[in-house]
């Protein structure tokens, strides 16, 4: 991709992610993870022609600047967007495909002290939300979101989103699905908006990529207060069946005393039949 349209893509990254974003000035001027992302690109370079001590340099300017700290030798896709970035932590061997989210206070790391890869390999259109921490050096599926405060160690497939300490999968194959009438009609507004040619196809796929990414990491299933919901459903059938048995119970046993007192009546009857028996035989 040549300079300018990687530049032009990061800009609209944001315009479509973030619905704070009011200007092209505001966006560049003051948005620290489009700066982290540019600086990261030169450190990147550095790191990779040999230049370990000159791209970390960069690396801590851009951690004093934006607070947040990407390693020069971490690979970053295209369409990357950082939105209120401090505390972000991302490692040397984490590779992020297209399109990928973070939100502030996610850390991409390791977890030991192994040699070659030992951070996460993020895939396209991964969304990670505020206090995130993905540990190890597995992947993230595709279209996977990881929930806020979520510890994720293990592999995640692709189209699941994950929750909990230790991450867990709670939806698999859970993205919104847009049918093809529904993805002409917000890319065309897009880019009247932008002043796009709706006919480049490479503007249309670019935008088809973007629009891929469901940013909904706030509606997540609780399998926690399912399970809590599920015991006091369980509870509450329990507690109403005692109530009915204790009725058949108490039913019982007054049938049993209405029983026992006939019994009883009929037992003094008898007997009282039986001494004015003898009392005529006498």
């Amino acid at each position: 991709m040549k300079f300018f349209s990687r530049i032009r893509k990061d800009i609209r990254v944001i315009f479509e992610r973030d619905p704070a974003a009011k200007s092209v000035l505001e966006v560049v001027l003051c948005y620290s993870g489009l700066h982290a992302i540019w600086l990261h690109r030169i450190s990147h370079a550095l790191f990779t022609r040999g230049w370990i001590v000159s791209a970390r340099l960069v690396s801590n300017f851009c951690r004093f600047l934006t607070g947040i700290e990407i390693h020069p030798g971490a690979t970053i896709g295209d369409g990357l967007f950082i939105d209120h970035g401090t505390g972000i932590v991302i490692g040397e061997t984490a590779e992020l495909g297209k399109n990928v989210t973070l939100y502030q206070g996610v850390t991409l790391g390791g977890t030991g002290k192994e040699k070659g890869k030992r951070h996460p390999t993020i895939g396209n259109n991964v969304v990670v939300a505020t206090g995130a921490k993905v540990l190890g050096s597995f992947k993230v599926g595709d279209h996977a979101k990881i929930g806020a405060g979520s510890v994720v160690l293990k592999e995640v497939p692709p189209h699941a989103t994950v929750v909990g300490i230790p991450g867990r999968v709670v939806v698999l194959h859970g993205k919104r699905v847009h049918n093809e009438e529904e993805y002409r009609e917000v890319i065309a507004e897009l880019c009247k908006a932008r002043g796009y040619d709706i006919n480049d196809p490479n503007i249309r796929a670019e935008l088809m990529e973007e629009l891929d990414v469901d940013l909904d990491h706030d509606i997540l299933p609780d399998p926690e207060r399912e399970m809590i919901e599920v015991a006091l459903r369980q509870i509450q059938r329990l507690e109403s069946r005692i109530a009915e048995l204790e009725k058949e119970l108490t039913a019982a046993r007054a049938e049993i005393s209405a029983e026992a007192m006939r019994t009883s009546s009929l037992e003094v009857t008898l007997t009282e039949s039986k001494v004015d028996l003898n009392k005529t035989k006498e």
